[in-house]
This record gives structure tokens, C-alpha cells and sequence, in this order.
């Protein structure tokens, strides 16, 4: 059965009206009104030493209430800003229910991110409070917010009580003697609930204000994009570090009252069959990338484990056709390829809600998700026909659910966003329209590289590669792969001292790797004597792509 039985666009007005109004809480929208039902499961957890147990919405409740009011006897109120460096475990949960009781607005950091990629969006962000644990603690004395003394850190200890540096609070030795917050701090619709970052192609990563209302969008996601019904087991592979996983594997399943499953391992082929049979996963939610590695993995390691699946959706690049087909012919369900951004949430989708549901047209994105009119724009503007190749933007004019509102501290930047006078809101991507309404992908009209599901911007990388004393310039770009979509390839260019290596070449993987995040090193490093560049002095990275 669905989860509502409203049409589409009564659906939309009835979701903004909810999640946009006056005193409302996240807290409350994603756990309180749930936890009435004492029984109700919010989170199931395994992690690969076979640890496993549930959590109800009553629990989650009571355990993020005692770790707001530790949090609030520390000084964090209304607007502040609280970061989580941590992986998919319960404890992200409790923090970031905690952070919305209180009214502040939740950091994501990604698990991978290095020191440097950690300074950055803890001091850009103004964040007071970083959660972490024992295992991701080490990066934070790294960086300069903690040396200045800018932030407080909890940390959760390990297995054996280590990994609480001196000065930190003990993630659980606080949450146990802490006074509840028993009634979350009360908002409006436009009040933020979360600042997440994403890549830029020619600075520094973005901070995207997500307020409260957008619940309405990613509401819509969740029922009409993904068909979550009463009776499915929905299962979300995407971290929560990035927009995905945060929008659609934390906040989506709460949202709607459904249990969320955080599997804490390495991507192994075999241990995902197993789970997806395990716990009878009908609903199914992962990139194109991890489909990719089951593919690749052998029909015979699928056919070990009796699956259940009912749909099977994509998210995060462009899906290979022949993915869907072996999808359709070895699990029993065609994958739909979903399209969204972290500034929007996701707008275009093969939907698999049944009044919204068509036959897949390959290599497409799908069509406009109720509550957003997409279209393809110019450079100026100008809506084009069907079959024009454009840019992919929203009609914020016809589109309800659209809640972005700009890049934190950056006007200029949202201003770049906008075009028509404001009245379209562009994606950045290439892509044409039919007669029908099915957008398909072309290509990127910006540098920003797609790896395994990840947006990454040059500009990061090439900063992180010139702080390594040997590198006098860099320029980053994608290059094709079979698996990952594109991978990342850095031109460098030496000081004079230093000479081209092999050695030198896997030292400079190993700095990024360190400095900035281990999705975000250049697998491949070619050494050259001069970047190419235009007259004023701007590296021409479309013709480095070329080589």
C-alpha cells in the first residue's frame, strides 16, 4: 500500500503546508511523532564483525533528547552550527536528532575527508561542535580550528574505552548523566536544519543552506520517486557524508516513519546479496557504481542468496543501459536511473510510483518529479524545444517544492546559479528533452568530475597537490572509466629542483590522500613542463581532457 493515498499534486500543497509552517521541529517530523507506537523500529545496524541490533523511534527519542541537553549545557542553541565526523552508525543518528531538537543546523563530514577538507568546512560553516569517534579523532587535531581552539570535541571511544583525547567530552559518558530536552526548540519552515557542502569547479566547496521546508521535496522523493510503500524494507546504500545518503538513507526513512538499515563495512559483492536476502530488502537505493561492482562480481555470487526485491532505483551519475538489463535479468527488476543535486534534492526520476511509472527509455534520467517543472535552458536563459541540447534547469516559478536559496557567504556564486532574471535555477549538466518529457544526460557543462557517485571539483584537489613543496602548478580533470565513471587524473608541473618520478608520483596520491579525502586522490599523475592556458592565464583543462 502507498504511504499516501493523496494525488501527486494535492500531495505537494499538503507537504508544504506541513513542513513550511510555523513552530515546527525536525526533531518532531523524523522521531517523536513516531515514537508514540513504543515498538516501532527506526534502525537496524550490522556491521562486517557480524555485530547486529535494532533501535525503536521511542529509543532514538530518548537517547537524542539526553545528547541535546548535554549539548545544550555546552552552549549549543538555536542556529548554531554542530558537525558529525562519523561512519554509518547510531550514534549519527542520535547526533543529528539531537542537533534538531535544539533548533541548530547539522554539519555532514564525510568519513573520507582528510584534515584539510575538515578545516575548510568547519571554519567556513562557523561550526562550534564536532562529534567523532575514536577512529576519525586523530584528523581533527590536524587542523587549524582545533589548534585555534575554535570548536569542542565529543568523541565516541572505542571497543576498549580509548580514543577520548584529553579536552574532549566522552560521547556516551555525557548522553548517560545528561538532562533531557524533552520539548524540541520550535522553528519555521525557512529555518535551516542542515549546511552541506559541495565540490566547485573554479573555488572552494559550496555550503548549500537546507532549510526545514525542503522535507517537503525529499518527501516527495521518497514516495513518488522510490514507491516506499507500508510493507517494503527499503534499504539506502548511500553515506550519509554526502546529499544522497543524508536526504534519502537518514532523513527520508525517519520522515516517513520506515526503519532505515545502516550496514557498517567495507563494498564487498557477496556481503551485499547477503543483506539485501537477510532482511527481505524490497525497496533498494545505490550509485550506479556499486551496481557496476555487482555486476562485475559474477552471476553466480547473485545467485547464492534469494533476494526480494520489488524495485531497484540509481542515483548519483549516468547509468549504463546494460546494467539495467543484467538488473532486470538476474534480480528480477529493471533499475530506474533518478536524477537530483545536493542544492535541490531529487527532481527528475523514473518514477516508480504507479501513477507516475513508464516504460524506461535507456540512457534516461527520467522525467520531472511532481512539484518541479524541469526544463533545458541556453546560457541566456531561454527554454529550448524538445530535442535542443541544453543546460538542465528548475522553473522556480512553476515548482512548489523548489528550496533552494542560495551557497552560504557566496553571492556571487548564487548568482551564477540563477539565469533568466532568477527565474531558472540551472544544474549545470548538458542534456536534451523529447517530446514526452524524458531528459537524457550529454555531457557536464562545468569541470566537476563524477567518481563512484561522488561529485569532486577540481579545485580542491589542485590546492591540496600545490601545497606538496615539489609541485609548482596543477590542473585536475576526469578520465573515462569502465567502473567509476571517470577517475582523476592530475597534470603537474615541478619546481625546477625536482625531477619527474614514479616515486614522486605515488607520494603525491599519498599527500592528497592524506590532506584532503580518499575518494578525492588522482589515481593517475602525469608530469608535464607547462599547463596550457588562455592569455589571461587560465588553464585550459578541455584540452588536457584530450589527452
Amino acid at each position: 500500500m502507498a504511504m499516501t493515498r493523496m494525488a501527486p499534486g494535492e500531495a505537494v500543497l499538503s507537504w508544504l503546508k506541513e513542513y513550511g509552517g510555523e513552530q515546527v521541529s525536525a526533531a518532531h517530523f523524523l522521531c517523536d511523532r513516531h515514537a508514540r507506537i513504543p515498538e516501532k523500529v527506526a534502525l537496524f545496524y550490522e556491521d562486517e564483525q557480524g555485530e547486529t541490533f535494532k533501535w525503536t523511534f521511542r529509543e532514538l527519542q530518548d537517547l537524542s533528547s539526553r545528547m541535546a541537553g548535554f549539548l545544550r549545557s555546552i552552549g549549543v542553541k538555536k542556529g548554531d552550527r554542530v558537525a558529525a565526523l562519523l561512519p554509518k552508525i547510531p550514534e549519527l543518528f542520535i547526533t543529528t536528532l539531537a542537533v534538531w531538537r535544539l533548533g541548530a543546523i547539522y554539519v555532514p563530514l564525510f568519513t573520507a575527508f582528510g584534515p584539510d577538507a575538515i578545516d575548510y568546512r568547519v571554519s567556513d560553516s562557523s561550526t562550534c561542535v564536532v562529534v567523532t569517534n575514536a577512529a576519525q579523532r586523530p584528523k581533527l587535531s590536524e587542523t587549524s580550528v582545533y589548534s585555534n581552539g575554535d570548536i569542542q570535541v565529543v568523541t565516541i571511544a572505542d571497543m576498549r574505552g580509548l580514543g577520548v583525547e584529553k579536552g574532549d567530552y566522552s560521547f556516551w559518558h555525557e548522553v548517560g548523566k545528561a538532562a533531557p530536552v524533552e520539548t524540541p526548540v520550535p522553528l519555521t519552515g525557512d529555518d535551516l536544519m542542515i549546511m552541506l557542502y559541495t565540490s566547485g569547479t573554479t573555488g572552494s566547496p559550496k555550503g548549500v543552506e537546507v532549510p526545514i521546508k525542503a522535507l517537503a521535496a525529499f518527501r516527495a522523493y521518497m514516495e513518488f520517486g522510490l514507491d516506499i510503500r507500508e510493507d517494503d524494507f527499503y534499504w539506502n546504500m548511500a553515506d550519509p557524508g554526502w546529499a544522497y545518503g543524508l536526504y534519502y538513507n537518514l532523513v527520508g526513512p525517519l520522515l516517513l516513519g520506515k526503519s532505515a538499515l545502516l550496514f557498517n563495512a567495507h563494498f564487498n559483492p557477496p556481503d551485499i546479496f547477503r543483506i539485501l536476502s537477510k532482511y527481505r530488502v524490497t525497496n533498494f537505493a545505490s550509485a550506479p557504481t556499486a551496481y557496476r561492482a555487482l555486476k562485475a562480481a559474477g552471476d553466480k555470487v547473485a545467485k547464492q542468496f534469494p533476494l526480494h526485491l520489488r524495485v531497484a532505483s540509481s542515483a548519483g551519475e549516468p547509468l549504463n543501459p546494460e546494467v539495467v538489463e543484467w538488473s532486470d535479468r538476474l534480480l528480477g527488476v529493471p533499475i530506474h536511473d533518478h536524477y537530483g543535486q545536493t542544492e535541490l534534492g531529487m527532481v527528475a526520476n523514473n518514477h516508480h510510483h504507479p501513477d507516475l511509472k513508464r516504460p524506461i527509455k535507456m540512457a534516461s534520467m527520467g522525467q520531472s518529479m511532481p512539484g518541479f517543472k524541469m526544463v533545458v535552458v541556453d546560457r541566456e536563459g531561454r527554454e529550448l524545444a524538445p530535442g535542443r541540447e541544453g543546460i538542465l534547469a528548475v522553473d522556480v516559478l512553476n515548482s512548489p517544492l523548489f528550496w533552494f536559496r542560495g551557497y552560504w557567504k557566496d553571492e556571487n556564486r548564487t548568482r551564477d546559479k540563477f539565469v533568466g532574471d532568477g527565474r531558472y535555477c540551472v544544474a549545470g549538466d548538458t542534456v536534451t528533452m523529447d517530446a514526452e518529457g524524458f531528459f537524457s544526460f550529454s555531457g557536464r557543462s562545468d569541470d566537476i568530475i563524477l567518481c563512484a557517485g561522488y561529485r569532486i571539483g577540481p579545485f580542491e584537489v589542485e590546492s591540496a597537490l600545490l601545497k606538496h613543496p615539489a609541485v609548482a602548478e596543477a590542473a585536475v580533470v576526469g578520465k573515462p572509466d569502465e567502473l567509476r565513471m571517470e577517475t582523476i587524473k592530475a597534470f603537474v608541473a615541478l619546481v625546477p629542483s625536482v625531477s619527474p618520478s614514479d616515486q614522486l608520483a605515488d607520494e603525491l596520491k599519498a599527500f592528497v590522500k592524506k590532506h584532503l579525502a580518499a575518494h578525492q586522490y588522482p589515481r593517475e599523475i602525469e608530469f608535464v613542463d607547462q599547463l596550457p592556458k588562455t592569455p589571461s592565464g587560465k588553464v585550459q583543462r578541455f584540452l588536457l581532457r584530450k589527452q
